[in-house]
């Protein structure tokens, strides 16, 4: 169970304090369970002993298990039984163990979920919210360590959410589970042990990115882990006198082109940082739709990102040799700045 709250909330309700990325998961869950009789979790393993990783400690004990449901293994199966819960009311949210395994639910996920809405012209809501572990640096191997926070960026109807810290974890799930469209909600499995200040009933707003760091000579967006490593490297920066801007982008549909575009305009440069190949990701639209506006460059627009052919590879010095990193990222904008 997550950390027992003792302060006081304030006039909104709102009580601050300290988590670890993964008790602030459990205690979104929590929270929305005891708000809402209609939320429920279910997917693989997650009343079992707190879930595979242990996010959802405590739950199928206080909420049984009506409301903590373990699934058979069959992605596409428990997704359509989501669908159905929710066009009568439910608000199911899904547990998928590794993002690698969305695809095993790809017609409903591309095909059902998103465009349910529309069909039904505006009659029903589809508030299944799709919780996906994701990311490298567990060791897990290539086919259980891609982030897929670009795979679905092109399916009308459907949100696309990255949490980055503790604080971004809590709010953006109550977000999530809140809103009456599907969201897949990304939490990365190399976050999760990292403590942070949540302000536990707080709910973020959708599709609206964080500048967590302000500066005014380049602009660097990130999100989950590397946000993290992109703070990192704005500190070392700041070391040289280079004031980096930092932008969690938190939502990758809807995606938060005005909050990039009011930094760069100030900065005049941009470097992206991703957990993920460049191609058809947020990072190439991004800088496509900052140069379709006109945005005027003092240096042309930078990027680190995995490498376009080859797979996360399993062995721990080859797996982070691939990944950006603090030095790495700082070294990019250096580069940006000075040339």
């Amino acid at each position: 169970m997550s950390t027992q709250v003792e302060a006081t909330p304030d006039a909104a309700g709102i009580v601050e304090t300290e988590l670890t990325y993964r008790e602030a998961i459990n205690a979104a869950l929590d929270d929305a369970m005891a708000a809402d009789g209609a939320v429920l979790l279910m997917g693989e393993d997650v009343a079992s002993d707190g879930g595979v990783f242990k996010t959802n400690i405590g739950l199928a004990d206080k909420y049984g298990l009506e409301r903590v449901r373990t699934t058979p293994i069959c992605e596409n199966g428990f997704m359509g039984v989501a669908l159905g819960m929710s066009l009568v009311g439910l608000r199911p949210i899904v547990e998928i163990m590794f993002a690698d395994f969305l695809p095993t639910a790809g017609d409903m996920i591309v095909n059902q979920l998103p465009k349910y809405r529309y069909m039904s012209g505006g009659q029903t809501a589809v508030p299944v919210t799709v919780r996906v572990v994701c990311g490298a640096t567990g060791r897990f191997g290539t086919q259980h360590s891609a982030t897929a926070e670009s795979w679905y960026m092109h399916l009308p109807g459907l949100r696309v959410v990255t949490a980055s810290s503790p604080g971004s974890a809590y709010e953006l799930l109550r977000a999530a589970i809140d809103d009456n469209n599907p969201v897949l909600f990304h939490e990365h499995k190399g976050l999760y042990a990292r403590k942070g200040l949540v302000r536990r009933g707080a709910i973020a707003h959708v599709g609206k990115a964080a500048v967590l760091r302000e500066g005014s000579d380049i602009t660097i967006v990130a999100t989950l882990l590397m946000v993290e490593r992109a703070l990192a490297a704005a500190e070392e920066l700041a070391k040289a006198g280079i004031e980096a801007e930092v932008i969690d982008l938190r939502w990758t549909r809807p995606l938060d082109i005005e909050t990039v575009a009011a930094s760069v305009g100030k900065t005049g440069r941009l470097l992206i940082v991703e957990e993920q190949v460049h191609a058809a990701g947020w990072g190439a639209t991004l800088i496509s739709e900052l140069s379709i506006a006109g945005t005027t460059w003092k240096r042309p627009p930078q990027r680190l990102s995995l490498p376009d052919d080859l797979p996360i590879p399993y062995t721990p010095p080859l797996e982070d040799a691939v990944l950006p990193t603090a030095e790495t990222i700082a070294a990019a904008a250096t580069t940006g700045v000075r040339g």
